[in-house]
């Protein structure tokens, strides 16, 4: 989408800024032993949220009913509301901002919906209804997050039409110019009683790791430097323009960790970082790791100063709140205190008017997933997925290699056999027996994943499938084995670990990570190191996504645009039936010196 990049940024400048025009409220708890008796102080409040992954009502697409999980937790913007309404109520509405740390059109089959099936990009189309909801609710700014893209640029583009606050990605660049291809920042002003206006900056910083995982969308088009390198250019440049407060709002997460490896320069999880490497900066909003932080401080290296940090747990399950203390010393604001706290989404009702506002679009989607399909003769569950071979993870695979062979037919890799990769993206998936339905297909694939073929070696397959081991902890011969405690060693999410059919091996935990895939075996027969196979394997992993090696060297032979749950819900379609009894087969087992673990 053709873009004018300067005058995209001066108009971003002056429209990204919400103004807050009137009203104080006294500083809680200030501390005047810090500063001369009868200083002038101001407190503010700079509400927080991250990874809403396309929630706007407490309601789970994939099951059709509200949303509940084992924390009983609640998701979405409408119970969010309710709590920003509170603390507005509370702080006064002049004293607060709302900012967002990413991740916000992708992840429920409402933000699918208005990216592919009623699509925002076509003329006369429909607005958002993140954007909606979020327009509603008063957002001042929000960072760009790697999901962003995940439906292409002009979706990404429209989107940011529709919402009346920036989307800030300071290190999201134009890859010809090296201009920032977004809003890096919004300027906003806080009045006091006191005769000055707060100036507070918020600088938006993205995911380098968009380069990899959406390399389809992005390549040539933009680039995504570090996090620590784009902050160092311009919380510099904001304190110059006069801003009293930096807040920086960063789709990264806090644990210095990369889930693509070497692959990138540039750390993924870096919001650590910046706050240890770049002075000026006083909280930074974390988000993308999908964890709660509500209050983590983290000193400056070459200040001294602590940095507060604070990630709200996704899907809008939590409110964080920063609560800032500011006093006037030697012509200027100062901050004197700053702390942050996560509100729980599970302590109120949603907000009618955000419910109302969007209760339309959410009928036309749950009209849309509940379609009838096809059939299936057995029911089949993810329960067990993470540490057995089960039926529903070998339909992923089935569909996906008889996806590539027909891509592949007539061409010279027509004669490979195909082994396909998936993992348990949800343990609670299911397809009953009898009627099927699209969202009981889309709940087995919950990610927008595209598919792709590459070309591997005997020899890179067996360290594939060593790699996808470390998922297992280590269990000695004997020992009581909970399936609760043996998957997810080293925090490895249940998406990175692969199984791949077309083969057959065993894993022994009982063995060190590293060597305990044991009798790989193709057709019956020890697997060769120089046997030559398509690989059906999602984008994401061939992309680099959990550094799984080879793979993502690998010669692509063919690769899809369409998403592999749309695959999977045509396939259904066109077969009419499920079968488990055609494609079900144990290709894997868990084992200690040999003996089966179940």
């Amino acid at each position: 989408m053709p873009l004018n990049r300067r005058k995209f940024l001066e108009k971003s400048a002056v429209t990204g800024a919400g103004v807050a025009l009137a009203g104080a409220v006294s500083a809680p708890g200030a501390q005047a032993a810090e500063a001369k008796p009868g200083a002038k102080r101001y407190a503010f409040t700079v509400l927080g949220t991250t990874d809403l992954h396309g929630n706007v009502f407490n309601w789970d697409y994939f099951t059709d009913k509200e949303f509940d999980d084992k924390d009983h937790n609640d998701v979405g913007l409408a119970k969010v509301s309710t709590l920003v309404n509170r603390v507005r109520e509370e702080k006064g509405r002049r004293n607060t901002l709302l900012i967002d740390a990413g991740d916000t059109i992708q992840g429920t089959q409402l933000s699918y919906y208005y990216a592919k099936v009623d699509p925002i990009t076509a003329v006369g189309g429909p607005v958002h209804p993140m954007a909606q909801a979020m327009n509603a609710m008063g957002y001042d700014a929000a960072a760009l997050g790697n999901h962003e893209f995940n439906y292409g640029i002009p979706v990404l583009r429209k989107f940011e039409q529709q919402c009346r606050f920036p989307l800030l990605g300071a290190n999201a660049l134009d890859a010809k110019t090296l201009r920032p291809a977004f809003a890096p920042y919004s300027m906003h002003r806080l009045r006091t009683p006191h005769g000055r206006d707060v100036k507070v900056a918020v600088l938006g910083l993205t995911n380098p790791g968009i380069a990899i995982w959406d390399k389809a969308n992005v390549q040539g088009k933009m680039t995504f430097p570090g996090l620590e390198e784009q902050a160092a250019k311009w919380v510099p440049k904001l304190r110059s323009m006069g801003a009293d407060v930096v807040i920086v709002s960063a789709h990264s997460g806090s644990s210095g960790t990369s889930s693509y490896g070497d692959q990138l320069p540039y750390i993924e999880n870096a919001a650590g970082l910046v706050a240890e490497q770049v002075p000026g900066i006083d909280a930074i909003l974390v988000g993308h790791a999908h964890t709660e932080i509500p209050e983590y401080f983290v000193t400056n290296k070459k200040t001294g100063k602590k940095v507060v940090l604070s990630e709200p747990l996704k899907w809008g399950q939590r409110l964080t709140l920063f609560d800032f203390e500011l006093v006037w010393e030697k012509g200027c604001w100062k901050v004197e205190k700053v702390g942050a706290k996560v509100l729980n989404s599970n302590t109120v009702e949603e907000d009618p008017k955000i419910t109302k506002l969007l209760g339309d679009e959410h009928e036309k989607v749950v009209a849309y997933v509940n379609q009838v399909i096809g059939t299936n003769a057995a029911e089949m569950t993810s329960a067990q997925a993470p540490y057995k071979d089960v039926p529903i993870i070998d339909l992923i695979n089935h569909i996906q290699a008889d996806t590539v062979k027909q891509a592949l037919a007539g061409t010279e890799h027509a004669a490979l056999p195909v082994l396909s990769q998936a993992a348990c993206f949800s343990r609670s998936a299911r397809i009953p027996a009898g009627e099927v339905t699209i969202r009981d297909v889309a709940g087995l694939y919950v990610f927008e994943n595209t598919l792709e073929a590459r070309l591997m070696t005997g020899a890179q397959m067996k360290a594939y499938l060593e790699y996808s081991a470390n998922y297992f902890v280590q269990t000695a011969p004997g020992a009581a084995v909970d399936p609760a405690k043996l998957t997810n060693a080293n925090g490895t999410p249940d998406y990175n670990y692969d199984v791949v059919s077309g083969l057959s091996y065993e894993i022994d935990i009982a063995k060190p990570a590293g060597s305990r895939v044991t009798d790989v075996r193709f057709e019956g027969q020890p697997l060769a190191d120089d046997a030559k196979f398509v690989f059906a394997v999602n984008n994401y992993r061939a992309n680099g996504g959990g550094n799984f090696p080879h793979v993502a060297a690998a010669p692509l032979l063919w690769s899809n645009s369409d998403e592999i749950r749309n695959t999977m819900i045509a396939w259904v379609k066109a077969e009419g039936s499920i079968d488990p009894a055609a494609f079900a087969a144990v290709d894997w087992k868990l084992t200690r010196e040999g003996t089966p673990v179940f």
